[in-house]
């Protein structure tokens, strides 16, 4: 579909792009779970700063004037690097012993979307997704036919052995002893559904974008793909919202989750953090599952809701600063509340 006819449609169904200069915002999230105080002073210092690493390395495009692909592009890059995220260098194992990564990003200023699933030797899978939305006609492509499109456009594959760490593997000989055993995972990073990072952006242009990267679950079997690559489940961006999800897949897939708020905000009006609170911390929830999801919309809002005991997560706005929080009783700088009014009123 030509953009002008795409601009059209979008416009018809009451998401006709934003033209004015707006003030660029970032957004990251690198999982949510159960992240209590009880991580080593350097991990949490490694952490903290691979957060503001990355918010830095992505709003660096937004000052230059790139795009908000090219921010949540460059922040995840940065994320996918770091071993202390599940998602590339930090993928956890599948039950059989292999790194398995998932990744989606969405233009929100034209729809377009491209995601990955079941690779094996991607170095920065948030990369492969954007060669498929740029690169190619499809929106998504799996496992080696996936690899196979990267050799032809240059997408950086690396042997397996990259992706291996100590910590993630014997992750993976935990649980698989309590497989043998029968018995539920005891450790909570080992049996956690959200190991996931992300970013939303906007531009200057008033551009919207949304990404999401993960190695998936620990000890996963049968080629299990969660919500993160599937477009509106985990990763959804149109002219006035964007959404990555971290949770449990299974989960934000049955309730299309990101999809589900943007369409609170485009089409209902509600207010995005009413909007990402009703969807993360209520409906989700009211299902059995569990998770989080960061949130902006085209004036600039942030929203990061989550119903876990943590979320890696951190924005950065017109003044350059970063705000970096893990714990759920920590400051991340987005807590103004909403009126009254707008908190409890029906959607009109």
């Amino acid at each position: 579909m030509k953009l002008s006819r795409l601009a059209a449609v979008v416009a018809a169904l009451g998401m006709a792009s934003v033209s004015h200069a707006a003030s660029p915002v970032l957004v990251i999230h690198g999982g949510a779970g159960v992240i209590k105080r009880e991580m080593s002073p350097a991990k949490e210092k490694a952490v903290r700063a691979a957060l503001t690493q990355a918010l830095q390395s992505g709003y660096a495009q937004l000052k230059s004037g790139k795009t908000a692909v090219d921010a949540v592009s460059a922040a995840i890059t940065v994320l996918e690097d770091d071993p202390n995220f599940n998602a590339g260098k930090g993928s956890v194992f599948t039950h059989d012993g292999k790194n398995e990564m998932d990744a989606a990003i969405m233009d929100g200023a034209n729809l377009e979307a491209g995601s990955i699933a079941g690779v094996h030797r991607v170095k920065n899978p948030i990369l492969l997704a954007r060669a498929v939305m740029e690169k190619s006609q499809h929106v998504m492509l799996v496992g080696d036919g996936a690899e196979e499109f990267a050799k032809q456009v240059g997408v950086t594959l690396v042997d397996p052995s990259y992706f291996r760490t100590e910590e993630r593997w014997q992750q993976l000989q935990k649980a698989l002893k309590e497989d043998a055993n029968d018995e539920k995972h005891t450790d909570a990073e080992t049996a956690k559904h959200f190991g996931t990072v992300g970013a939303v952006a906007l531009d200057a242009q008033g551009h919207l974008a949304a990404g999401t990267s993960t190695g998936g679950m620990n000890d996963k079997r049968w080629g299990r793909v969660g919500d993160s690559p599937l477009i509106g489940a985990g990763t959804y961006a149109n002219s006035g919202c964007a959404v990555s999800g971290t949770g449990w897949g299974e989960f934000y897939i049955r309730t299309v989750a990101a999809h589900e708020i943007c369409m609170r905000v485009t089409q209902m009006r509600v207010p995005l953090r009413r909007a990402a609170a009703e969807v993360i911390n209520q409906e989700i929830p009211s299902m059995g599952g569990n998770g989080g999801a960061i949130a902006l919309d085209a004036n600039g809002t942030v929203s990061m809701p989550f119903n876990t005991d943590g979320m890696y997560r951190g924005w950065i706005g017109a003044d350059g600063v970063p705000h970096v929080a893990i714990y759920g009783d920590e400051s991340d700088g987005t807590a103004e509340p909403l009126p009254a009014d707008a908190a409890s009123a029906p959607p009109p």
